[in-house]
Order: structure tokens, then sequence, then C-alpha cells
């Protein structure tokens, strides 16, 4: 699994993983307290006169609202680009672990086929005329059992 994980990285292009860098700062604290620095200090700029630093922002700030509005956009998109490639990410796992579980379920059938032979050999009864134990014996339809599903399942609101 770790294999798979590193093989996936390694698919991602530089650009991939300089947005999926910038999602993961913009999620810490120090992002945060960056943030605050940086508003705090632009606001006390433009809001007093302090000799030798001009007020280049005057009040209603809209320069710090633009920055801000376009900051916010680029924000999400990166965060949305990362979201899709741990999707996608999440979707090879999903298909690997169905591999896995339809490999395993075959062969405990398998398994349960030979035990009803050696019971049958040794000639024990219970095993013989168990109803839960012949519906395991039979092979699994998967698309029976997926059919079943949609069937059971509630609608999606």
């Amino acid at each position: 699994m770790a294999d798979a994980e590193r093989a996936f990285g390694e698919r991602c292009r530089w650009i991939q993983r300089t947005t999926d860098a910038i999602a993961n700062f913009a999620g810490t604290v120090f992002f945060v307290i960056l943030h605050i620095v940086i508003i705090t200090t632009w606001l006390v700029v433009n809001t007093h006169k302090y000799p030798g630093i001009p007020q280049f922002d005057p009040y209603p700030f809209i320069l710090l609202s633009v920055s801000v509005s376009v900051e916010a956009v680029l924000l999400s998109t990166f965060v949305l680009m990362k979201q899709n490639r741990m999707q996608v990410k999440s979707d090879l796992r999903n298909h690997l672990n169905l591999q896995i579980d339809l490999l395993a379920e075959k062969e405990v059938t398998k398994i349960l086929q030979l035990l009803r032979l050696v019971c049958v050999k040794l000639e024990i009864k219970e095993a013989m005329h168990d109803e839960e134990l012949e519906n395991m014996l039979s092979t699994t339809s998967i698309d029976q059992v997926a059919e079943r599903i949609r069937h059971e399942m509630p609608p999606e609101a």
C-alpha cells in the first residue's frame, strides 16, 4: 500500500505538488497568524498617520478588500484541486479494496466447499443439513448483490 501511495505521489506534476503545498499551508495556524498580523498592520498604517509611512489604502480599504477577495478565490481553487486529487486517490483505494474483498470472498467460498467435503468424508451429519452453510457454499454473484443494494438503499435526497 505504501508503494501505491508513493507511486500516486510520483505521478503528480510539479504544479499539483505546488498547489497541494499552498492548500496545506493555508490550513495552518501560522497562516492565520500571518494574516492577522498583515491585516492589522495594514489597518494601523492606513488609519493613523505615521511619519515616513504614507497611507496607501485609506478607509474604506478598497485595496485590502480586493486583495483578500482575490486571495480567497485562489485559495478556494487550490483547496478544490487538492480535494479532487484526494478523491481520485480515495477512489483508487476503494477499487483496490473491492478487488481484495472479491478475492477473499472467492477464497472463503472455496475453503467452505473443501470443509464440506471433509465433513461428508467424515460423515458429520450436522454439516450436511445446514441451510446457512448451503447458502455460503454457492458462489456470490456480484451483480445480484449490487442489484439488491440498489433496491434496499433509500433514494438519495
